[in-house]
């Protein structure tokens, strides 16, 4: 995939749902503020504050995903404008993502002064853990982290995305948890996650033992009632919500489908659309470059549309596809071989979406073998279908390009 494909696709890739949105009147989520109105506290060009839930943590409405980044400019510049919570992971490029922030973050002598969030793998620094040996490996992963990062203790410490509810409920991994935000090694605890997501959320809201979660959500699920009564009850019992993939994960246009409307219009309008919710305190765009920081931050001082960004998503005439896998996985039932096909297609978002071909392959080598890419190999033709918008067998034979 070539650089000037995957810059379109990172930013031009929602105005059909946008579109179907307002047209549906799908716009209007709890929470969200009337579209041209603005609190009375807030005022324009004022970067506008959240509180994240009972942690007490206020930050302003966007904040940096840094899974693609490598320039410590780039994080000088990002607090020089603003941001005040960047996210990693231990799993973004093998672990020099932390090394490259905690880098910066020294150097520029500002640690108290920034809220970051970083996460590791259930199960601690290796894929699968025996019973038993959770809570020592999850013990060793976090201070491997903070060693990387050059810090103490971490703002956010997320389980890393987390399927299940046995996953977020696992005792050792909690028992965990507790004892390293009682020696203060983390401020808060949550976990992040791409799929069952709503089950997971009202799950969280009703044990209330995590401070954070950080969940997928943007415009193309504006129809999803159950994900977002599951965000306002967490809220409402003070758990605070972070949101990724605002962007949808980076979808493309659809094959000659001429741009209508620029990326910065759809970029905007779309993380827009998702601040709108007062029920999330922040989100996490990722970027890495200047021209996307500067996009997403100015949400942070105005979230009311412009009129172009009005007339995106009231345009029903815009044919672009969306092409944003919800990993619902209504797909698996059509696929005949047993592969994971939504990993397959979060694999595909990073790799055709984001350009981060190396994620793409951490998290395609951690399907299991019986359910991986090789069992899609020998079909000529996939058959499996997607509910939504995602084209999976074009999805399918790229990826096999790319990695069979």
């Amino acid at each position: 995939m070539g650089k000037a494909k995957s810059e379109i696709s990172r930013r031009n890739f929602l105005s059909t749902t946008l579109a179907s949105a307002a047209a549906t009147g799908l716009m209007v989520v709890p929470g969200a503020r009337a579209l041209a109105q603005g609190k009375p506290d807030e005022k324009p060009g004022e970067i506008i504050y959240r509180t994240l839930g009972r942690t007490g943590i206020k930050l302003p409405i966007v904040s940096m995903g840094a899974m693609n980044a490598k320039n410590p400019s780039l994080i000088q510049a990002s607090y020089d404008i603003g941001v005040r919570h960047i996210d990693t992971a231990a799993y973004y490029q093998s672990g020099q993502n932390e090394t490259m922030l905690g880098k910066a973050i020294k150097k520029m002598g500002i640690r108290a002064k920034l809220n970051i969030s970083t996460k590791i793998l259930h199960g601690g620094h290796r894929n699968r853990i025996e019973k038993g040996d959770m809570e020592k490996e999850f013990a060793i992963a976090l201070d491997e982290s903070l060693k990387r990062l050059q810090m103490d203790y971490v703002d956010i410490l997320y389980l890393h995305s987390v399927a299940s509810i046995d996953d977020i409920n696992n005792e050792e991994i909690m028992a965990g948890m507790t004892e390293a935000k009682k020696k203060g090694k983390i401020r808060a605890i949550g976990f992040s996650t791409h799929k069952n997501m709503a089950q997971l959320i009202e799950n969280c809201a009703q044990t209330e033992f995590y401070d954070v979660v950080l969940t997928s959500i943007n415009v193309s699920m504006a129809d999803n009632k159950e994900l977002l009564s599951a965000i306002e009850k967490a809220h409402g019992k003070g758990i605070g919500i972070v949101a990724m993939k605002t962007q949808a994960g980076g979808s493309r246009f659809s094959a000659g489908q001429a741009a209508k409307y620029n990326s910065t219009v759809v970029n905007v309008a779309s993380l827009k659309w998702v601040m709108q919710n007062e029920n999330i305190t922040t989100c996490i765009p990722g970027y890495d470059n200047y021209q996307h920081m500067n996009e997403n931050f100015s949400v942070a001082q105005n979230l009311e549309y412009s009129d172009e960004e009005n007339q995106l998503l009231s345009d029903s005439n815009v044919q672009l596809g969306v092409g944003f896998c919800h990993q619902c996985q209504d797909c698996l039932t059509s696929c005949p071989e047993d592969a994971d096909v939504p990993t397959m297609m979060r694999t595909h978002m990073y790799a055709a979406g984001y350009a981060n071909f190396h994620h793409a392959r951490q998290v395609l080598n951690d399907i299991p073998s019986d359910n991986g890419l090789a069992n899609c190999v020998s079909c000529r033709v996939c058959v499996a279908s997607c509910s939504k918008t995602v084209n999976i067998p074009s999805n399918i034979l790229e990826l096999k390009a790319m990695y069979a």
